[in-house]
């Protein structure tokens, strides 16, 4: 559910003499060293593939056992509840996935679109995986839905649209965010790149 050549091809361009598979094959994904989990669509949809191909327990097992990197829909999932559809995610994370209100203004009232899409400041925090990335580098979005965590602690980046929503999180092995850094030119390679040679303990 997404497209999953351009975040091949994006890894691949960071490691390109490392094996990078694309599979929904769960064996493949257990041995696996580390799991990039993107998305792309619907969320209810999102769901029911990952059931209808038998992933869920692998993805699972990955995202507490092994460096894992959600990207957009891949962060949503991760949480309990989406308003999409009404749907429960994996609870992985505790928290909800809501949807931007209707009629949202800048701060020249003028209207913003639903979905929120191009390119948005992010303002991250200190975690390893922005490390050699600016304060307030803008990275690639197309969303209708962002995440609300229970866990403040779980925050690692912001952006806003207007106000700010939470766009990336992270818990010991986990990391996962709502902006496709596959689509976010050098700052996303960079952030793919600290994600392959992260090491958590």
């Amino acid at each position: 559910m997404g497209n999953l050549r351009s975040v091949y091809q994006a890894v691949h361009k960071v490691v390109p003499n490392a094996s990078v598979c694309v599979t929904d094959d769960a064996k493949v994904i257990a041995v696996a060293k580390r799991v990039i989990f993107p998305g792309q669509g619907a969320m209810p949809d999102c769901m029911r593939e990952l059931d209808a191909r038998n992933l869920r327990q692998a993805v699972l097992d990955a995202a507490y056992n092994k460096p894992f990197l959600g990207i957009c829909i891949g962060l949503q999932m991760l949480f309990e509840h989406s308003a999409e559809g009404n749907v429960p995610g994996l609870g992985v994370l505790s928290g909800d996935v809501v949807r931007f209100a209707s009629e949202l203004k800048d701060a020249h009232d003028n209207k913003l679109k639903v979905p929120h899409m191009g390119w948005n400041q992010v303002h991250h925090g200190n975690h390893l995986l922005w490390n050699g990335i600016e304060q307030d580098t803008r990275f690639y979005f197309v969303h209708s839905y962002y995440v609300q965590p229970h866990d403040t602690s779980l925050v690692q980046a912001t952006s806003d649209y207007p106000l700010p929503f939470v766009c990336a999180v992270a818990r010991e092995n986990l990391f996962a965010v709502q902006f496709h850094p596959e689509k976010s030119a050098a700052a996303g390679l960079k952030l793919l790149q600290n994600f392959i040679n992260w090491n958590p303990v």
